[in-house]
């Protein structure tokens, strides 16, 4: 039994993948409104993000795991509906955030209670729908498997997307060293605006030449990268003596040629990771984190998440079609609803 909610409705809208395909395929609906489990929150979706697993799923690349919401979205803010008979930490009316394993993009998700996490201070809905897929995924990467300290280096490529705006701005205000890569002149002067020390277009320049050559062909110690093949070689020569890649997507491909003897002699470390199938606990872990080291640092301003463009539900595919063209400097977000999704909770 679930504690006490406001009413709410048997059926909400939501947007479905009518067949795997283009934006086009995206199609609103009305579904059952789903009921938390003991240990979930049913949330009013106010405003959610999207994210390009959102696209990969959307095309039958990327399926949701065993269990969840076969809906795409993978956050959302809003505000607690009912709370399951195990949950204690929310309950109806609070203001929350929430990372998703599937159906962000709908009037109502579920979530278990410890992917939650307060929206911060100051935040609009809007605002706080697009921090949890980043920021969960920047902390588990960097900070964790990464390892960056306070003095180290870091290259982070596709610094002007979602995950790039929040890797720059987190890794600057822990006290690391940023460069990071950018498609466009523009994109890369919102780089630097966010705390990098150099960016690069990579559609102009060698990465690698520029990034050498600024760090007086030292090397960085940690290469965030959501490329993948096209850029291994590259990465691998860039490295510092012990440093780290980190490697979360292969938008250049899935296959490379690796040279083990640099990663012998520089005595590096090659990881990467996946978020959306790792256990609720797991997930958990990572939001305990990022409410100790950076809910403090969204509160007081010094971070914050970078919204580029936001679209009403029904327009979900317009959001597709411009992340799908590299046309997104930050986030993109659905307003849910539209007028609360700017608002800053009380």
């Amino acid at each position: 039994m679930t504690q006490p909610a406001t009413e709410t409705a048997a059926e909400m809208r939501a947007v479905e993948i009518s067949t795997p395909g283009d934006p086009d395929v995206l199609q609103l609906i009305y579904a059952a409104t789903p009921a938390p489990a003991a240990d979930e929150v049913l949330i009013r979706v106010v405003a959610a993000g999207v994210n390009r697993p959102d696209c990969l799923q959307r095309r039958g690349l990327y399926p949701p795991p065993p269990g969840a919401s076969e809906l795409p979205g993978l956050e959302v803010a809003g505000i607690v509906r009912a709370a399951g008979a195990g949950v204690t930490t929310f309950k109806p009316g609070d203001s929350v955030c929430a990372l998703l394993a599937g159906g962000g993009y709908a009037e109502y998700s579920v979530a278990p209670a410890v992917q939650c996490l307060p929206i911060p201070a100051g935040l609009s809905f809007a605002e706080a729908a697009v921090i949890p897929e980043t920021f969960f995924t920047v902390w588990t990467n960097v900070f964790d498997r990464g390892q960056l300290q306070a003095g180290e280096s870091i290259l982070v490529h596709g610094g002007a997307s979602g995950i790039g705006t929040t890797a720059i701005q987190l890794a600057r205000a822990l006290g690391a060293e940023v460069y990071a890569t950018a498609g466009s002149d523009e994109k890369v002067a919102l780089c630097e605006r966010l705390g990098a020390k150099r960016a690069v277009n990579y559609n102009t320049d060698d990465f690698a030449a520029v990034i050498g050559a600024a760090t007086d062909d030292n090397g960085v110690d940690l290469i965030f990268d959501i490329v993948g093949g096209t850029y291994l070689d590259r990465n691998i020569k860039l490295l510092a003596r012990d440093g780290r890649l980190v490697v979360i997507g292969v938008l250049g491909g899935a296959k490379a040629e690796l040279n083990l003897g640099q990663v012998l002699l520089k005595r590096l470390t090659i990881t990467g990771s996946t978020l959306r199938s790792r256990p609720a606990a797991e997930k958990g872990g990572i939001a305990a984190a990022l409410r100790e080291h950076v809910w403090p640092l969204l509160e007081s301003g010094e971070i914050k998440p970078v919204v580029q463009q936001s679209w009403p539900l029904a327009e979900a595919a317009a959001a597709h079609t411009l992340l799908e063209a590299n046309g997104a400097a930050g986030k993109l977000v659905l307003s849910v609803d539209p007028e609360l999704a700017d608002t800053v909770p009380a």
